[in-house]
């Protein structure tokens, strides 16, 4: 079985930008998640944060990072995206970052849901970074993907 190769790079070794021109536009989506952890005192004081509130902060920042993908890893193609959200989840220990977008064109909607979910948490760090500094952004990952030649993938649960 042939092992998959790399489609960033061209048959000489070097960063090539992936030419999408002859694939067809199709529906895709993506769903990524990060986790920031922080202390319960932190989250206590989340509603009373005196830079505003973190959440809505954050998901405005993950939108407009989706949105500039494209800016940030350079070898990723400028899409329309159709939509972006980030949501977010009180825990225990943390806050749990969804972020998913959608779009049509010819190629996958993965690397913009992951900036927003990264960008998100980092702008939960930043606004709640005075009360401790100590707070960790944790497992940025790719939970599902729709759409294109590849299909569906389903990250498996945890056991």
């Amino acid at each position: 079985m042939k092992k998959p190769a790399l489609s960033h790079f061209d048959q000489s070794g070097a960063a090539s930008m992936v030419d999408v021109s002859a694939k067809p536009l199709t529906s895709r989506a993506a769903i990524a998640r990060a986790y920031v952890a922080m202390p319960p005192e932190v989250l206590a004081a989340l509603p009373h944060n005196k830079k505003g509130d973190p959440f809505e902060v954050a998901r405005i920042a993950g939108i407009s990072a989706a949105k500039k993908t494209s800016e940030l890893i350079p070898l990723c193609h400028q899409i329309p995206l159709s939509h972006v959200a980030v949501e977010f989840r009180l825990e225990p220990d943390g806050i749990e970052i969804t972020a998913s977008a959608r779009t049509v064109a010819p190629t996958g909607v993965e690397m913009e849901a992951m900036t927003a979910a990264a960008v998100a948490a980092l702008t939960i760090y930043d606004m709640t970074k005075a009360l401790n500094k100590a707070i960790e952004i944790r497992a940025i990952h790719l939970l599902e993907k729709t759409g294109g030649k590849s299909g569906t993938f389903r990250r498996p649960l945890a056991k």
